[in-house]
């Protein structure tokens, strides 16, 4: 693990994550974290909403199903104008 840690690929990844740069590789995984977090959220709303109608799981799926649906085209807007305004 240390090796892992301690490599240059993964020295300079790590650290353009927390300088906030933008590229490629760091906002693939700002899209993959806000995705899960938006399926997570998207579940436990489903289950709030429609849990005792049609059962917690299948809300809990329906809402980790629909939850991305709204919020990918809204990351990939938010990074596009971050990376918009980054240049100036």
């Amino acid at each position: 693990m240390k090796d892992v840690l301690t490599s240059p690929a993964v020295s300079d990844f790590l650290t353009n994550m927390v300088a906030g740069d933008l590229n490629l590789v760091t906002g693939l995984l700002w899209l993959v974290l806000a995705t899960a977090l938006s399926m997570i959220g998207g579940a436990i709303g489903g289950m709030i909403l429609a849990g005792k109608d049609i059962g917690y799981a299948f809300s809990a799926m329906l809402g980790a199903l629909f939850a991305p649906a709204g919020a990918v085209p809204a990351i990939l807007l938010g990074l596009a104008i971050l990376t918009l305004l980054q240049n100036y």
